[in-house]
């Protein structure tokens, strides 16, 4: 009760407009709407009021729901204050920082808390009055993504009468990616003509010679295309520009050297774009390719594929750019990492995993060898690189000993270390040793699969013992006189159940470290721990529109009500592996829709859940690579999924379409997947519903290695049943979800469901 009564009482520091309470959960006037919870009742609940409401909905969660819910996400804690985008090439050493609402191109964060500066700042101004580019929310359409998720930022702003457009790019040619590039279009939409102003801030004496700014050394800073004017005193450059003479610049993160050559001419501007789109393109085509009947789910998990590898600097996976987590993280790395190898970058990915594995970070080794060992497994299960595995014998020998040498006699656990990265408490981690008993079991099994039997076999009996002392530590550490019983992360009797689970730092680092303990699978099925702690997030205010609450310690926060969703990926896969589709279409969705930026798809680690106006909401960070690979894992199984079911460590089960939202199933929709990699093999498939015919037909073609378990399921919208499947011509009994099983079919099969019209 104290601890719901300091939570509560941490709200009433603000004003009651910074509530938003009805304004944003009444996006129209229907009756609908008017009976959803407010944000107030949302934050104040146990339960994910917001979430439950739109399973609630005909066909369940959607993202046209949540959309309407909060305005997005557009603020950070800096000077410049919307959110940035990262611009460069792929795995390049040097990024360019592009203020989403086109104010600017690296502009300072002036020492705001996490950030770090990047090259010299532009700061772009238009009209007689030189208006801050962006500065009037209600006169900015954008920004957006070309083609929906290049990363080419276009949009258009009004003054005085005029309508400026601006798109702007990271080059990924050599000279543009080595010295962090971004190429800049201004052009006049609407109007006679208007001038544009670009403020320079650069040390020491610049000039402009030949359409080339120059710093007192001869560097290059930026090349211009059309007429711009230099004024030294006021440091700035000018244009006129008219609908048929648009201005460009090319801006260099990292002056170029006086012998290279920078012009940019308007054929070199659309050419360096022709590569961009090629490059980028090319890229995300070497991987799965998805087509789902969302545009906004196609254009988010290209945009997340594409946002990785701009967070990539050579093969070190960044957990962010120009900040303090522009760094590796092992378990959210490792996820990010993963996320690439689940979408057929395989290759790429391989290449990724070593700096994981040599990356260290004090008082957390046990924590680490879990995770590095666990993401080399899953590497092994979808490419069978038998080589791989043998090259890093070292650094997994390395790990596989530290798990083995480093328990105690007395307790069979390892010695206490920090509770988290963020958490320096020194405690007995079930944390830290669910996942390296984890670690040691796959990779035993890996080994077993390259060769190794013996050394698999010694340390699959290991294992088993670890587990056994893990589970004894559990049993004498929960607490089953809560509702449901909780289970701790700091083990016997250092931590005890909140009531509340935002109300403070402590319970709010148990929310985000309780879904390693269900991702771990340490606990089986008996009893059911897992679901324990499941239910105990859904129960305890642990989840607002299926994503992981938190709240933060920092003070630039409007509100202490944030979202932390990364870290709920293994509750959502655990979600999807019970088979619990709604609640897992509720993170889904909530992700999509609230978890990320408009058009532009970017998170950070966090996000506030009330407006710091009414235009946008606060983001910590961005971007973030792990927030992508939470996105890229969900979609993927949603729609393909691998599961060791029957707990050997080995994946034996695969599941097709199960957790499909039931509007991608509406007649006349199509489903493409191709490439999709599985522990079993590459998985191909094409879906046509026709419902208004009584059927859906569908192509697939099975991996190459049989699973124990093949399951197709059509599901179908509601108010429509399956009534009759076949493969081939041949009958097959589909259950009343609209479940099929495959398990004795390969190769490529052709399915026909039968459908019908029922009464709701």
């Amino acid at each position: 009760m104290h601890l719901k009564l300091h939570y509560i009482s941490s709200l009433h520091h603000l004003s009651p407009h910074r509530l938003y309470s009805s304004r944003f959960t009444l996006a129209d006037s229907s009756d609908q709407n008017d009976s959803l919870p407010t944000l107030e009742d949302v934050i104040l609940a146990k339960t994910d009021l917001w979430g439950d409401a739109s399973i609630a909905q005909e066909n369940g969660p959607s993202y046209e729901f949540f959309e309407k819910l909060l305005p997005p996400i557009r603020y950070v804690n800096t000077t410049f204050r919307h959110y940035p985008i990262v611009l460069g090439a792929a795995g390049s050493m040097r990024k360019a920082r592009y203020i989403s609402n086109g104010s600017g191109v690296n502009l300072s964060a002036e020492g705001a808390h996490g950030w770090h500066d990047v090259g010299f700042p532009v700061t772009f101004r238009v009209g007689p009055r030189e208006a801050l580019y962006g500065g009037n929310l209600d006169r900015l359409d954008g920004p957006h993504y070309a083609e929906g998720y290049l990363p080419i930022i276009q949009s258009t702003y009004a003054d005085t009468g005029c309508l400026y457009s601006q798109e702007a790019f990271g080059g990924v040619t050599r000279l543009q990616s080595e010295n962090g590039g971004v190429l800049v279009k201004f052009q006049m939409t609407e109007g006679i003509g208007g001038e544009i102003t670009a403020h320079v801030k650069f040390p020491g004496l610049v000039t402009l010679e030949d359409n080339i700014l120059l710093d007192q050394n001869g560097h290059q800073l930026i090349a211009l295309s059309g007429n711009w004017k230099w004024d030294s005193a006021w440091r700035f450059l000018k244009l006129w520009i008219t609908p048929d003479r648009p201005g460009y610049l090319n801006i260099f993160s990292e002056p170029v050297r006086p012998d290279i050559s920078v012009k940019i001419t308007p054929e070199g501007y659309e050419e360096q774009k022709r590569i961009c789109v090629s490059s980028w393109n090319e890229r995300i085509d070497k991987g799965t390719r998805v087509d789902v009947p969302e545009p906004v789910v196609n254009n988010a998990w290209k945009s997340h594929i594409v946002g990785n590898y701009l967070q990539l600097k050579n093969d070190h996976m960044c957990y962010s750019a120009h900040n303090q987590y522009e760094k590796l993280y092992i378990s959210e790395g490792g996820d990010a990492v993963r996320g690439m190898l689940l979408w057929g970058h395989t290759e790429d990915g391989k290449r990724m995993i070593p700096p994981l594995l040599d990356y260290t970070r004090e008082g957390l080794k046990y924590h680490q060898a879990g995770f590095k060992l666990q993401l080399t497994a899953h590497y092994y299960w979808l490419t069978r690189d038998k080589d791989f595995i043998r090259s890093q014998e070292d650094k997994l020998t390395l790990q596989i000993e530290r798990i083995l040498n480093h328990r105690e006699l007395e307790s069979g656990l390892f010695p206490p270390e920090r509770y988290c990265g963020d958490v320096a408490t020194q405690v007995y981690s079930l944390n830290s040793n669910a996942n390296g008993w984890r670690g040691l079991r796959d990779i035993a099994v890996v080994l077993a699969d390259v060769g190794h039997t013996d050394r698999s076999k010694e340390l699959l009996e290991i294992a088993a013992e670890f587990r056994q002392q893990i589970l004894a530590a559990v049993e004498v550490s929960e607490n089953l006189d809560t509702d449901p019983p909780f289970i701790p992360v700091a083990l016997f009797g250092e931590e005890q159940p909140y009531e509340i689970l935002t109300a403070d730092k402590n319970g709010s680092y148990w929310d985000l470290m309780a879904p390693y303990l269900i991702g771990s699978g340490v606990f089986g099925e008996s009893p059911d721990r897992a679901g324990w702690i499941t239910e105990y997030l859904q129960k305890h205010g642990g989840i607002c529109m299926g994503m992981i609450r938190v709240r933060p310690n920092m003070e630039f926060w409007v509100n202490k009500s944030n979202v932390n969703e990364l870290y709920g990926l293994r509750y959502t896969m655990e979600l999807l592996r019970r088979d619990d589709v709604d609640n897992a279409l509720v993170s889904f969705y909530g992700k999509l829709a609230q978890g990320m930026t408009r058009d532009t798809f970017l998170d950070g680690e966090a996000s506030c859940l009330v407006p710091a106006d009414e235009n946008g909401r606060q983001v910590f960070l961005p971007p973030n690579s792990a927030a992508n690979a939470y996105y890229l894992w969900m979609l993927r199984y949603l729609l393909v999924q691998d599961w060791d079911t029957n707990d050997d460590g080995k994946p034996d089960t695969l599941r097709l379409l199960f957790a499909t939202p039931r509007t991608w199933l509406e007649d006349g929709n199509t489903i493409h997947i191709s490439n999709a990699p599985t522990a079993f093999g590459p998985v191909s498939l094409d879906l046509e519903s026709r419902l208004g015919e009584g059927e859906i037909e569908l192509t697939v073609n099975l991996p190459e290695r049989k699973p124990d378990r093949i399951l197709l399921r059509a599901r179908v919208p509601e108010g429509t049943r399956v009534v009759a499947a076949s493969a081939d011509g041949v009958r097959l009994e589909a259950d009343h979800r609209g479940t099929v099983d495959l398990s004795t079919l390969s190769g490529k099969i052709n399915i026909l469901f039968g459908t019908a019209t029922v009464s709701v």
